[in-house]
């Protein structure tokens, strides 16, 4: 009988001790960027905190934990920076601050005290952030103004003549928000407060717009059936149809980056707030995420940023 050879023995377990090595010191590559669809706000150890998903509700990563409370995320359109609010000192004072895709260079832009500074939204070339600030005011009542400032905070300026919530900016520039006065309805107006147009006109309340990534379409919420159920309508005010039919509270839609999609949170008679996607005209409905909300579509994000959030995250 022929003896095996010591070297024929040793060379496949060699191999497979390689192997078992290799494979165990490997350090996988993070998602693709465009795995990201959206960044919302959820409950985390020390209050709320922003994350990163993909549509799924699978990959999911923290970018901020500074205030206790920070909410109305917004992506830059170079995928770089988020803008969104965060409270301060148990009073009544949210404000908006930037920080970078990969967690680091927080910056607070906005640092007046006893207001409301929230729903930052960029303009399409990232040069300037609009926002809603809401105050009380003594003599006025509850005051509800739409600011504009440069992405470093500076030059912020109110634009006269709007007073309502949630601008967002049309890709031509223009201010897309609802109104204040009486039930509020869907508006655009010029960046600087002129030529507003009413887009909804009902004697329910219709807020929370966004308008879709080719500017055709806006998604909107609105109690006009009773309920708070999401609707959608053409830019120009027509079509408006309901696309979800619900026991919950619905809120926060937002378009996916190609524009087939919605994503929003429904909040029940418990508390709990779901995220759910489905598609624009509101069929296949499905839950992603237990815990969030106030979204906002993610269009694009810096790939090197992603990687350092992602490794930063993982130590």
């Amino acid at each position: 009988m022929k003896k095996n050879d010591p070297a024929m023995i040793k060379a496949p377990i060699l191999a497979l001790i390689a192997l078992v090595m290799t494979t165990g010191c490997q350090i996988s590559e993070p998602p693709p960027s465009t795995q990201y669809s959206i960044v919302y706000s959820a409950n985390g150890e020390n209050g709320r905190e922003i994350y990163l998903s993909d549509a799924q509700g699978e990959s999911r990563v923290r970018v901020t934990n500074f205030t206790g409370d920070d909410g109305y995320p917004a992506v830059s359109p170079d995928g770089k920076s988020i803008a969104f609010y965060g409270k301060y000192d148990n009073r009544k004072t949210w404000s908006i601050h930037s920080v970078n895709t990969d967690g680091s260079n927080m910056q607070r832009l906005t640092h007046l005290d006893n207001v409301w500074d929230s729903a930052p939204a960029w303009s399409p070339d990232g040069k300037t952030i609009v926002f809603a600030r809401e105050y009380e005011d003594s003599q006025n009542g509850w005051q509800e103004e739409i600011f504009l400032m440069d992405a470093d905070g500076s030059n912020q300026r109110q634009i006269q003549g709007l007073e309502g919530r949630a601008p967002y900016f049309l890709q031509d520039g223009r201010i897309l928000f609802h109104s204040k006065t009486g039930p509020s309805q869907i508006c655009i107006a010029d960046i600087d407060g002129s030529n507003i147009i009413q887009l909804t006109n009902n004697q329910a309340n219709d807020w929370s717009p966004k308008v879709s990534p080719d500017g055709s379409r806006v998604v909107f919420l609105s109690n006009r059936d009773g309920n708070q159920e999401i609707y959608t309508m053409n830019i120009d005010g027509s079509n408006q149809q309901r696309v979800t039919y619900s026991d919950d509270e619905n809120w926060g839609p937002v378009w996916s980056a190609d524009g087939d999609q919605l994503f929003f949170n429904s909040k029940t008679e418990s508390g709990m707030r779901y995220v759910y996607k489905m598609n624009s005209d509101g069929s296949s409905l499905e839950k992603i995420i237990d815990n969030g909300s106030q979204l906002a579509s993610v269009k694009h994000l810096d790939e090197r940023n992603l990687k350092k959030l992602i490794a930063n995250t993982a130590q």
